[in-house]
């Protein structure tokens, strides 16, 4: 029996809680935070006489600390599980710390203001020093470990599917299928048509400022940059079919990296249509994508906050969203003495999803994972002191827990590899 607090309340989050509200034997009680608290109301109302679960909620800035303190103190949560924006993780860390109550996430921190003369400063040092130029690594959330060890509680990064699910399979795979892991490919193919000429199935805002980034792999030791797209390999994903994809850097593989001993190359491709491809760099051409504010008629704008008012909500998509989606891994390595290889992968069909949650199935592969790495901190599975990434943990509740909350896994032995 757990109180979670829940902050964030578009699309991933709105799975995470109807899939805590199913799973009501553990959260009891839980509460729905977020700066639109008629949109808090519209999901509680939603829910109501489905769900054992007693449903509150609040109306709170995430950015604002004290005042997310002082929510976290007023309600007395078992954990928080943020599924607002990566902008935000810091300042729900700081109050999780302040509050004292366990921390869980499905993204790892990124800054909102790349212009910051101090974020901008630490950034050039860690390009630098790694020599990888995204906008989001671990750094920043692996540097509060004292802090929440210090404080006895634990924090989850990470528990989405990719990152998330993905790193997961590699602890299982790990445990149960190889001696050591030599390399892993991480595959993310969605074979869903919304019908648009131009959507993100995720934030706008994070999806093309990840897409058009440059592209960075784990090889040897070190990280491999390249220009953005320019890897490209075609896979022939079981139950959607053959597609492009193209090598972009991921977080998963900055942790992955960091936990997993012996591990040679580390890879994430996600496919991508041409069309998609065409409307983003034309964007990117005029400007549409930049984070710097520019002025227009008296008032300072960010181009790509201003883009993302005029995109498709992803939260909209799911009624008009069909196909599938294939999310996992290929991993090779060894195994008593014999070279192994396996993919490891979850097929999620679109409109199975938006019949049982509403949503498309992107938000669902992140707000079923979600609600499993807060059960796990919650019941105390995934509980100690400090702040990890996902395969830190033992990988076998979570696995049995995507099976029974409708993300059925399978595993593929001599699978097609990837070139």
């Amino acid at each position: 029996m757990s109180r979670l607090l829940v902050i964030g309340c578009g699309g991933v989050a709105s799975v995470a809680i109807q899939k805590c509200c199913q799973n009501s034997e553990v959260f009891t009680d839980l509460c729905i935070a977020s700066r639109t608290v008629s949109k808090c109301d519209a999901l509680r109302e939603k829910l109501a006489g489905k769900t054992t679960t007693n449903l509150t909620t609040a109306q709170v800035d995430a950015m604002d600390v004290p005042a997310l303190t002082a929510l976290i103190r007023a309600y007395q949560p078992d954990a928080v599980l943020n599924v607002a924006l990566p902008y935000q993780d810091l300042a729900i860390m700081d109050a999780c710390l302040s509050a004292g109550a366990h921390y869980i996430d499905t993204a790892n921190y990124e800054a909102e203001d790349t212009d910051d003369p101090v974020w901008r400063a630490v950034y050039k040092k860690r390009c630098k020093e790694l020599g990888f130029s995204a906008y989001f690594d671990y750094s920043w959330q692996w540097a509060y470990e004292e802090k929440f060890k210090k404080a006895g509680l634990t924090a989850l990064l990470g528990s989405g599917f990719d990152p998330g699910v993905t790193s997961v399979f590699t602890a299982y795979a790990r445990k149960h299928y190889f001696d050591e892991i030599h390399t892993i490919d991480i595959l993310d193919c969605n074979g869903g048509d919304h019908g648009y000429p131009f959507a993100t199935n995720f934030n706008p805002e994070i999806n093309l400022r990840e897409v058009s980034a440059p592209g960075s792999y784990w090889e040897n030791g070190k990280w491999v940059e390249i220009p953005p797209m320019s890897i490209k390999r075609e896979y022939e994903f079981p139950q959607v079919g053959k597609k492009d994809m193209y090598l972009l850097h991921h977080e998963e593989i900055e942790s992955l990296a960091k936990n997993i001993p012996g591990v040679r190359r580390i890879r994430f491709f996600m496919t991508f249509g041409q069309s998609y491809l065409t409307h983003m760099k034309c964007l990117e051409n005029v400007g549409m994508l930049s984070t710097t504010p520019v002025e227009y008629q008296g008032q300072q704008i960010v181009p790509i906050q201003f883009l993302k008012t005029l995109l498709p909500d992803p939260a909209s998509l799911g009624p008009r969203t069909v196909g599938k989606t294939n999310i996992g891994c290929i991993f090779s390595g060894v195994k008593d003495g014999e070279k192994k290889t396996i993919y490891l992968y979850n097929v999620c069909d679109h409109q199975a999803c938006y019949r049982e949650v509403g949503s498309q199935a992107i938000s669902y592969t992140t707000g079923v994972p979600a609600m499993i790495g807060a059960m796990l901190v919650a019941n105390g599975r995934w509980q100690k002191p400090g702040v990890f990434n996902v395969e830190e943990f033992d990988p076998d509740p979570f696995m049995d827990a995507l099976n029974r909350w409708g993300l059925p896994w399978t595993v593929e032995e001599h699978p097609e590899t990837v070139e």
